[in-house]
């Protein structure tokens, strides 16, 4: 399943969620004028935005930030995501996007008047905090009454966020999901699993060595990454194990292998319930001569 939601907080400031869960990459267009500036946000996998028909493109990755601005030509938005990725963009003119910061117009360093004429791109790290909000876009329980007030103040949330240079990772607690410190270990979680994928930890092990009693382990890992703890360890060994097919070095057992099933049977119907192929179908799918 993959969409698009626009949602027109104001004149002049849209935010529109990408969400694309399918195993195949997702393609979106959409004209942006030269006087938007546009911020672009990985929560999940992996995008790229494309330029110049084709001849030039961006990355974005998971946990990463990008912002484009070029007041000279147009940005389209020409954004390829990838299978399995998030992503939330926010686009704002340049008119409401200065007078937030009027008298502090020196602290964003491309609103100076050096700089007011050129283009801007910038790529940066997603901190604790963006997470939090960026996550609650994605999961969220509201009447449909307020859902735009709602968009509305997260948007204003996660611009004055990004610019918080002096962030503390030890701020106080979020009132809506999990504190900062939380998050970063959430993602260390993330990453002891991605490591550790063919003999993955205990959740209770897990839990110890993140220092986090289970029950925020698997709320906050939910809250984050959309997905239980071995719900997205298996999407990402299934990814891993058609990246490891696509190389054509290893045959189905030596994958299932790496990725941690003993038998090949157990790997080959893992492999089918994601993909709804077997890996030797898959195989003869992308090499006939297989």
């Amino acid at each position: 399943m993959s969409s698009q939601e626009i949602i027109k907080i104001e004149d002049d400031f849209t935010l529109i969620r990408f969400q694309n869960d399918s195993t195949e990459s997702f393609n979106a267009q959409r004209e942006v004028s030269s006087g938007l500036i546009q911020f672009h946000f990985g929560l999940k996998g992996s995008a790229k935005f494309i330029f110049n028909q084709g001849n030039y493109a961006l990355e974005l990755k998971e946990e990463k930030s990008l912002l484009l601005y070029n007041p000279q030509k147009e940005l389209p938005l020409n954004l390829e995501l990838a299978p399995n990725s998030w992503v939330i963009s926010v686009i704002i003119s340049i008119k409401k996007f200065h007078a937030l910061f009027s008298t502090e117009a020196d602290y964003i360093t491309f609103l100076s008047g050096d700089n007011k004429d050129k283009k801007y791109y910038n790529e940066g790290n997603i901190s604790p905090s963006m997470a939090i909000v960026l996550s609650q876009l994605f999961h969220y329980s509201l009447h449909p009454s307020i859902k735009n007030l709602y968009y509305k103040g997260k948007g204003y949330e996660l611009l004055s966020l990004y610019f918080n240079r002096t962030e503390d990772p030890n701020a106080e607690q979020c009132p809506f999901l999990i504190d900062e410190d939380n998050v970063m270990k959430i993602r260390k979680a993330k990453e002891i699993i991605i490591a550790n994928m063919a003999e993955p930890p205990g959740l209770q092990e897990l839990a110890d060595e993140i220092g986090l009693n289970l029950k925020k382990l698997k709320m906050g890992f939910k809250q984050i990454y959309g997905d239980t703890v071995y719900g997205f360890l298996f999407d990402y060994k299934m990814d891993f194990a058609r990246k490891l097919l696509d190389s054509g070095s290893y045959n189905v057992n030596e994958v299932g292998l790496k990725i941690g099933y003993s038998t090949g049977s157990h790997f080959i119907a893992a492999f089918k319930k994601k993909f709804a192929t077997t890996p030797k179908k898959y195989l003869m799918s992308i090499n006939p001569n297989t």
